[in-house]
């Protein structure tokens, strides 16, 4: 027997929330989840395990930024400003719905607001040297 949906306790579950995993039938209940909010599942691991793992990658590559970074990116005022705009944040939930992550980014590059945002992005988690930047 499947296990049922967590919110409405009627149906069977379908998915579940990528946050604190729990079970939904719908997008209703979902919503319905949604409104209060949700904390990440803790496993049974020791606290010191959890704060490790949380900044370390499962699985790293050459282009994986330093989470520490990756926090400045929440903290950017300039980052904020963006995001007000509903255009931006439209294109960036169609960019991160898109089964093709990386056309969806070639084609988010075509628009200046994208561009700008990924820019800003880029000059916190990998700040200019200072030698390429330089004119004579």
């Amino acid at each position: 027997m499947e296990p049922m949906c967590a919110v409405c306790e009627t149906n069977e579950k379908k998915y579940k929330c990528k946050t604190c995993e729990v079970p939904y039938c719908s997008l209703p209940c979902y919503k319905k989840h949604q409104e209060s909010p949700c904390e990440p599942r803790i496993n049974d691991r020791p606290s010191n395990d959890l704060r490790k793992s949380a900044r370390e990658p499962l699985f790293a590559t050459a282009d994986t930024v330093d989470p520490e970074k990756l926090e400045q990116l929440r903290n950017s005022e300039a980052l904020k400003n963006l995001l007000y705009n509903p255009h931006l944040r439209k294109l960036l939930e169609e960019i991160d719905s898109a089964p093709n992550g990386m056309k969806a980014i070639r084609v988010g590059m075509m628009e200046p607001l994208f561009v700008e945002f990924a820019d800003e992005c880029m000059k916190l988690v990998e700040p200019p040297t200072g030698t390429n930047n330089e004119t004579t």
